[in-house]
């Protein structure tokens, strides 16, 4: 049977807002996987990452201050097969980016590569680091132990709306997620008043997407709550994993 999982892209911004109400968000939409930017990346940030996660119910997986503040958390099922993180080359004067990378294994076997991303705020140097999330991302899904290529997943900040150049560039080698199967709110940035769709999830071929937006209704969580959890609005995505290769 193909696995179902819930993927949430989060902007958290460094913690700085009501952590109450953000892990009350997280918790909220029940997420298998979780895509963080503006993680915890200075002194004491692997001791703040964990209360998120004592917070929210979910484990460290990868990246925090190793990739310059993008993060993967996840739920307890899911094993983590390969863990990494990876710098980006960055332009004299801007905050160095970095991408968080994990390969995960579900219950049913099906298996999936995750990069978490937050890109340049200067065009031309967001442009050059999608290209560089492509190529990452192809390596983290090549096929290993005779296995087919594994199928993957993209989401994170790109700082980029759908017309620009870098979210164009990425969705058209990936699925736009939110375009595919659109499922509550598209805009997602500022989350006092949202106007923009700058956050994404994008996935390769073998990643089916059931839905994915801004998450309406979540049990529990009032507009307040999300206002003031963080900058970013939370974007959910529902995906169907293949199901592993026989051996």
């Amino acid at each position: 049977m193909p696995a179902e999982i819930r993927l949430l892209s989060y902007n958290v911004r460094s913690l700085r807002d009501d952590a109450g109400a953000l892990a009350r968000v997280i918790r909220a939409g029940a997420p298998d996987v979780v895509c963080v930017q503006e993680a915890p990346r200075f002194v004491g940030w692997r001791r703040r990452a964990a209360r998120l996660g004592r917070a929210t119910g979910l484990g460290y997986v990868s990246g925090g201050a190793p990739s310059c503040g993008t993060m993967i958390m996840s739920a307890l099922g899911p094993v983590v097969e390969y863990a990494g993180s990876v710098t980006l080359p960055h332009t004299p004067g801007t905050h160095r980016r970095g991408l968080a990378l994990a390969v995960l294994r579900f219950g049913t076997g099906a298996r999936l590569a995750v990069v978490s991303c937050h890109l340049s705020l200067r065009a031309a140097e967001r442009y050059r680091q999608a290209e560089l999330l492509l190529e990452r991302l192809d390596r983290l899904t090549a096929p290993r132990g005779g296995r087919g290529r594994i199928p993957g997943v993209v989401a994170g900040d790109l700082n980029d709306r759908p017309h620009g150049g870098a979210f164009r560039m990425l969705a058209g080698r990936l699925t736009d997620a939110w375009r595919q199967a659109p499922e509550g709110g598209e805009f997602t940035f500022p989350s006092a008043a949202p106007d923009r769709r700058i956050d994404a999830v994008l996935g390769t071929s073998g990643v089916e997407v059931l839905g994915c937006g801004v998450p309406e209704g979540l049990p529990g969580i009032g507009p307040e709550d999300v206002r003031r959890a963080t900058d970013h609005l939370p974007l959910l995505a529902r995906l169907r994993l293949p199901d592993p290769p026989r051996p």
